[in-house]
């Protein structure tokens, strides 16, 4: 069968998910990942059915890196029959000034995006690594790059813009926004099942290890917390979000950091981690009656609280919130902390629906209707692919 595979490499894990294409439709056929790498790798996939098809684990040692991870999934995957490979589509994090829609890869292309790596220092190298070993596999399956700026490359010039001179806006120092392939298949699933409220002002909320924010009119991005970099916004599992610039002019100037320190500060050892002294993982923090972890939470739970306000007054008021991500989507207690503090916009939570992870998690009398819907990065990267390359099948 025509198959389109898509691949989502982090730091610490090789997502794939394989899709039939026939027609129009496209069916998941696998979903899998390599996880713990460098740590406890394992690689796992399943199918349709969630029945499970492979499940190894390896000593550290044998998969140490990404590269390693890459070569044990892409053995597996060479192993599978009865797929035609069509295409394989790719997260890439950073789009730059440049690319605002899915884009079929060439080596110019790749030699481009690898230039924005400082950008995304955590996702960039790691998006871009499987793209090349595959161009040296088999060049002759068309690869697409599925950008997470590009939803929000049509945001208003003044939530684009920073306050600093127009020459710099020119080169590309400006607000990208990220999360873009998330937003973009929790609106459409949004429109899906609720279409009037699509239709409004929605602000969704992707609470993960990594989060931000997105504020929607009628389904487009008008404004984002993340800006130039993925460190802005909301803190993260290790990064700090919202930062006064003149603690990084602090950091170098008075303490002598050097700009390696201060970028893996940001970026490795701050935002829940450096908070809490603990953990940069949510569920641990819950978990623990370690003052500091519950600061850490309190913290999260009212710049998130914090954020809502701001995006509600950029889109001029706010007719629902919708949970998604790792936290977003499996975290009841702090949906519940995050909407009492937006109880000021009306917000009534079911509690009910909210401890089951309904669809629906606001009363019938709530101002704003409070939502949970599941993000698909990669079926909406499989999407874009199949949209891209069907023409020529």
């Amino acid at each position: 069968m025509d198959a389109i595979l898509v691949l989502n490499a982090g730091s610490s894990s090789l997502k794939f998910q394989i899709f039939a294409a026939s027609g129009q439709e496209l069916t998941r056929q696998i979903k899998g990942q390599v996880d713990g790498i460098g740590q406890r790798p394992r690689l796992r996939a399943f199918d349709a059915g969630r029945k499970p098809l492979v499940d190894l684990a390896f000593q550290k040692e044998e998969v140490p890196d990404l590269p390693s991870a890459i070569d044990k999934a892409g053995a597996w995957l060479q192993s599978l029959e009865g797929f035609h490979l069509m295409a394989i589509g790719h997260r890439v994090v950073h789009g730059g000034p440049d690319y605002a829609a899915p884009t079929v890869i060439d080596q110019p292309l790749l030699d481009k995006l690898a230039t924005y790596a400082e950008l995304a220092p955590l996702h960039q190298p790691n998006n871009l690594l499987p793209i090349r070993l595959a161009m040296g596999i088999n060049p002759a399956v068309p690869q697409i790059a599925c950008f997470d700026t590009a939803f929000h490359r049509h945001h208003p010039a003044l939530a684009d813009c920073y306050a600093l001179p127009l020459a710099l806006h020119q080169e590309g120092v400006r607000r990208y926004g990220f999360h873009g392939l998330s937003y973009e298949y929790v609106s459409e699933r949004l429109r899906e099942t609720f279409p009037d409220r699509a239709a409004g002002r929605v602000i969704i909320a992707h609470l993960g290890s990594g989060a931000s924010m997105c504020a929607l009119l009628n389904g487009q991005s008008m404004e984002s917390t993340m800006g130039f970099t993925a460190l802005d916004g909301l803190p993260m599992g290790t990064r700090p979000g919202q930062l006064d610039p003149g603690v990084v002019l602090h950091l170098i100037m008075q303490k002598g950091m050097p700009a390696e320190a201060v970028s893996k500060l940001l970026y490795h050892e701050a935002g829940l981690k450096g908070l809490s002294g603990i953990s940069n993982d949510m569920r641990d923090l819950l978990e623990s009656d370690d003052p500091r972890a519950t600061f850490a939470i309190d913290h999260f739970v009212y710049r998130c609280a914090l954020n809502i306000g701001a995006l509600t007054a950029a889109l001029g008021g706010l007719d629902a919130l919708v949970f998604t991500a790792g936290i977003g989507e499996n975290a009841p207690e702090l949906r519940h902390r995050i909407t009492d503090r937006a109880a000021w916009l009306g917000a009534k939570l079911d509690t009910a629906a909210n401890d089951a992870g309904a669809p629906l998690i606001s009363t019938p009398g709530s101002r704003i209707s409070l939502h949970v819907i599941p993000t698909d990065e990669e079926l909406m990267i499989a999407r874009h692919t199949f949209r891209l390359i069907a023409p020529a099948h």
